[in-house]
């Protein structure tokens, strides 16, 4: 069965996936296997028919025989590159092509499929392909919206769902989260998603001026309100008119500025600097901070009144740390996109180099995140980047980090069990969890249950109920 974001490419996509080989039972066999899973298909036995093809119609996926008579599987992925670099080229080698593997991955293939395959292995790779292609596929209307919103962990889609029920509002929100978390891009979604979209959205980091210019920067002035003011200035609050005014890390205002900004949350109008006439406000404001503004309403450094205000609906982003299964989408995202941005050949990232930086905490969330993908489109010496590649400072910790392997073999293994549509995935692999964890501990103690027990910290009598529930047999208690 297709996981549902495999379903959504194939359902919305008429594309199909190709499969190009000179051998008819390999042919059938992908045939019937991509027929059960309703993946639309077409297949070729010549290369050359498939490049031919390319005039009309491209596909979403390719799988390709590399040694065909007359065109090969690394010339046909030749001429893919150069006319659609973005789809996805799995080749498939027997043994004794290995250096054309090689090739095929210099030249870009998404991977190899070695030859005699599993059907349900090719099956899945096919499925890994089609997402990427997926995410080839809308990164283009997402870059033009909102390309960093990004995200499948939960809590992102808490945040999704939040923007979503916001859309036809104008209320008063903050945003809080730490550094790096997005909070700018939230704003703008907000805004955009709004009955406001039309009109202007304008931003300004409240802690990056002095404050004095920022009340000047946020109100306008006067001519001659003081010296140097030798024209009128409209501030921030009138070019945002009918729009929406981005306050970011608000938590460092002055008090001074808190005051007249309350004002314009109580009562809609504000004074330029040196102005005499009020001006009336139509402006929606969306206020961020990475501080605890109810910890500095206490020591007396933010207006509690202000807090009550701006905090009419708070949405919270979370940190990179607690959506760690959102990092290998962002890095795909971010390499593709720097590969743009840098004129470079767009690189991808090895399984255990994703493994890697999914372990890592990335104090700097996502900008931490952006700017390590900026620097590997650079500085990595080959297109699949492992985790030698990555920088000293990323690789300081790679000592203690063999403790955490058995963590990435579990994501990996719960992974592959969602991919494939498996039921039960917690309690099957809970099971297998304390099955090991037993077995290993009676294997320490030598058959001694309570001494195992003990050493797992847990009591005899569960000790006893787990070997029975769980079925552990002596022979797997043995070295």
């Amino acid at each position: 069965m297709l996981s549902n974001s495999v379903a959504l490419a194939v359902n919305t996509a008429v594309k199909p996936v190709w499969i190009i080989d000179d051998d008819r039972s390999i042919r059938w066999v992908f045939e019937k296997a991509l027929a059960r899973e309703g993946i639309p298909f077409k297949t070729f036995s010549l290369a050359q028919d498939a490049l031919k093809e390319l005039a009309s119609s491209t596909p979403q996926v390719v799988v390709s025989d590399i040694r065909m008579p007359g065109t090969s599987g690394l010339q046909f992925l030749q001429g893919l590159k150069e006319r659609h670099p973005g789809i996805p080229v799995i080749i498939m080698t027997a043994y004794s092509d290995l250096e054309s593997a090689v090739a095929a991955f210099q030249g870009g293939a998404f991977e190899y499929l070695p030859k005699p395959f599993d059907v349900d292995q090719a099956v899945e790779l096919i499925r890994r392909a089609l997402q990427e292609a997926s995410r080839e596929n809308g990164g283009e209307e997402l870059s033009a919206e909102s390309p960093e919103i990004l995200g499948q962990a939960p809590a992102m889609q808490e945040v999704f769902r939040a923007i979503g029920r916001l859309s036809q509002s104008s209320a008063t929100v903050l945003i809080t989260g730490e550094s790096g978390t997005g909070k700018e891009l939230v704003a703008r979604a907000l805004h955009r998603h709004s009955p406001r979209a039309a009109n202007p959205f304008v931003a300004i980091n409240t802690a990056a001026m002095p404050k004095d210019l920022l009340e000047s920067e946020l109100f306008g002035h006067e001519r001659g309100a003081f010296t140097g003011a030798q024209s009128l200035h409209h501030g921030r609050f009138e070019q945002a008119e009918g729009g929406t005014l981005f306050l970011d890390e608000i938590g460092d205002m002055a008090p001074e500025l808190q005051t007249r900004l309350l004002r314009v949350l109580s009562d809609g109008t504000f004074y330029r600097v040196g102005g005499q006439q009020p001006i009336r406000s139509n402006v929606r404001v969306i206020a961020a901070t990475h501080q605890d503004l109810q910890a500095r309403v206490r020591e007396g450094l933010f207006r509690e009144d202000l807090f009550h205000r701006l905090n009419v609906i708070r949405l919270r982003l979370p940190s990179l740390r607690e959506r760690r299964e959102d990092i290998p989408l962002l890095a795909r995202h971010f390499l593709a996109r720097s590969a743009v941005e840098l004129g470079t050949e767009p690189k991808r990232m090895s399984e255990a180099a994703l493994a890697y930086l999914m372990r890592q905490d990335f104090p700097g969330n996502v900008r931490e995140l952006e700017n390590l993908c900026r620097w590997l489109t650079v500085m990595a010496p080959t297109q699949v980047i492992e985790v030698a590649d990555l920088p000293p400072e990323i690789r300081a910790d790679a000592a203690s980090g063999t403790r955490n392997e058995w963590i990435a073999a579990l994501a990996r293994e719960a992974e592959q069990r969602l991919a494939r549509g498996d039921s039960g995935i917690m309690e099957a692999l809970t099971r297998e969890f304390e099955k090991t964890l037993i077995s290993r501990a009676l294997v320490r103690t030598g058959g001694r249950r309570i001494e195992a027990a003990s050493l797992l910290g847990i009591g005899r009598n569960t000790i006893t109920r787990k070997i029975a529930e769980l079925g552990i047999e002596e022979e797997d208690a043995k070295p």
